[in-house]
């Protein structure tokens, strides 16, 4: 078992108090790391260390802030193998998916902002002045567990190679991870207070840093409830909120649309990462013409998902991330059935002695008033959900309380004008895949603001209008 302390201003920093948290492995239940359970005055020593140092970092050129980056995600690539088993044992992630779903994007999206910031135009001329953006200063970014690397790089790239300074909270979950980046940060020789991890629970660490009358943004990742929480505190100081929330994704397949390849795609979404994606497909709508094909696809599909040791070549589907999240998760299949839905594959699992696993589950026969296909299940359960024509379609995705993803297989004209219709701040169309040039956020309950590309980057920047005499 591995120890960890904090990281605040350069330095490996011991909490003010004694308190810790256990990081388990959901895999075997074993303890393998103790980081921290900070408090309000870690949180405090933290932002003031980011507060002093904000200012010279904006300062410096943008192509030292960029290269320094570039070289960030050298570090970063040096540590692949130890990230990878660190998030593996942290949060049950199959060890052979860890580099392709969680550690890869780090380096890509280092590079990716570092040469966002020296194209950026920082200035707009206009007619009698200019619009300029700026830093917003100091950013709190308050990270979940299920992509325990990746959701924090989303946040901290953009920030600190635009100018701001930085202090991140991880989730208690899976926090190991974010301390190893700290490592890197160190290693790439950025100054210090730039980067700041603090470790703790919500409730402490990241009410502190939502309320912090020095944090001047907060960009969270995490449940819609938890996110409403820190939106209500953040305001209290009007700090500068986004909010990347739940979802409760649709992919419809409309009649001509490419079944086969629909049924691997969702599939492959929806049991991913043990089905804690934010941005799932777990609602899967076919044409009713679809429906007795689709059953039989979905069955052969999902026998693939071989569930198991993370560590084992053969596995794809891992153990859920607590005993919390796997209890959580057997009383939605127990809700699905008793509701009516008909479990074609996948089953109720009996116990969790032996690690939180649960085998992904597949429903037929759901209607879109059922539990199973409006609340967000966090784990790997697909409800089949049939229409009759293209607007039942569009009514159905769109009749949920979130709108993060969604995805249409179909003739390419008609399959764009239901994209056009849906209510979700991210559409495939037909399988494709976007990029890190493209937006990723939410409509609805799904949050506020979004992340990557030049909308993600702008987050973290305000604007100024100047007016020349």
């Amino acid at each position: 078992m591995k120890t960890y302390d904090l990281y605040i201003n350069g330095q490996w920093t011991k909490s003010s108090n004694d308190r810790v948290i256990q990081v388990e492995n959901p895999a075997t239940k074993e303890i393998v790391a103790c980081v921290p359970r900070g408090n309000a005055e870690d949180v405090d020593k933290a932002v003031l260390a980011a507060r002093s140092a904000q200012a010279d970092w904006a300062a410096k050129p943008v192509k030292e802030r960029a290269d320094l980056m570039r070289k960030l995600a050298d570090v970063i690539e040096s540590k692949h193998d130890e990230l990878c088993l660190v998030i593996s044992n942290e949060m049950g992630i199959p060890l052979k998916h860890a580099l392709g779903y969680h550690v890869s994007g780090a380096s890509n999206e280092a590079r990716f902002f570092a040469d966002m910031a020296e194209n950026f135009q920082y200035e707009i001329p206009m007619e009698g002045g200019a619009v300029l953006r700026e830093p917003v200063g100091v950013v709190a970014g308050i990270t979940p567990w299920n992509y325990p690397l990746d959701q924090a790089t989303y946040k901290l790239f953009p920030a600190i190679v635009s100018g701001n300074t930085v202090v991140l909270k991880p989730s208690q979950n899976a926090p190991t991870c974010c301390l190893i980046l700290a490592e890197c940060f160190d290693e790439a020789g950025f100054p210090a207070g730039v980067f700041n991890v603090v470790t703790g629970v919500a409730g402490e660490v990241g009410n502190a840093l939502a309320t912090h009358k020095e944090v001047d943004a907060v960009s969270f990742t995490g449940s819609t409830s938890g996110g409403i929480e820190v939106g209500k505190l953040a305001l209290n100081t009007v700090k500068k909120i986004a909010l990347e929330l739940g979802g409760k994704s649709p992919l419809i397949v409309l009649e001509g649309g490419d079944l086969e390849a629909a049924v691997e795609h969702v599939c492959s979404d929806a049991f991913m990462n043990t089905g804690q994606t934010c941005c799932a497909y777990t609602r899967f709508l076919i044409h009713e013409s679809l429906k007795e094909r689709a059953e039989e696809l979905l069955k052969a599909e999902a026998a693939k998902y071989i569930t198991g040791d993370p560590l084992d070549d053969n596995t794809e589907v891992g153990p859920l991330v607590s005993e919390k999240a796997w209890i959580k998760v057997k009383g939605y299949i127990e809700k699905g059935i008793a509701e009516g839905a008909r479990l074609i594959a996948g089953e109720i699992p009996e116990n969790c002695d032996n690690g939180y696993y649960v085998k992904p589950a597949v429903f037929m026969d759901v209607t879109n008033d059922m539990t199973i296909a409006q609340e967000e299940i966090f784990g790997p359960v697909l409800s089949v959900i049939t229409f009759k024509d293209d607007d039942e379609a569009v009514a159905i995705g769109n009749d949920t309380q979130y709108g993060l993803a969604s995805g249409v297989y179909g003739p390419q004209d008609r399959a764009m004008a239901v994209a056009k219709r849906l209510k979700a701040g991210n559409c495939s169309v037909n399988g494709a895949g976007g990029s890190l040039a493209y937006p990723f956020g939410g409509y609805k309950m799904s949050g506020i603001g979004r992340e990557l590309g030049t909308f993600g980057f702008e987050e973290f920047l305000e604007i100024k209008s100047v007016f020349f005499a």
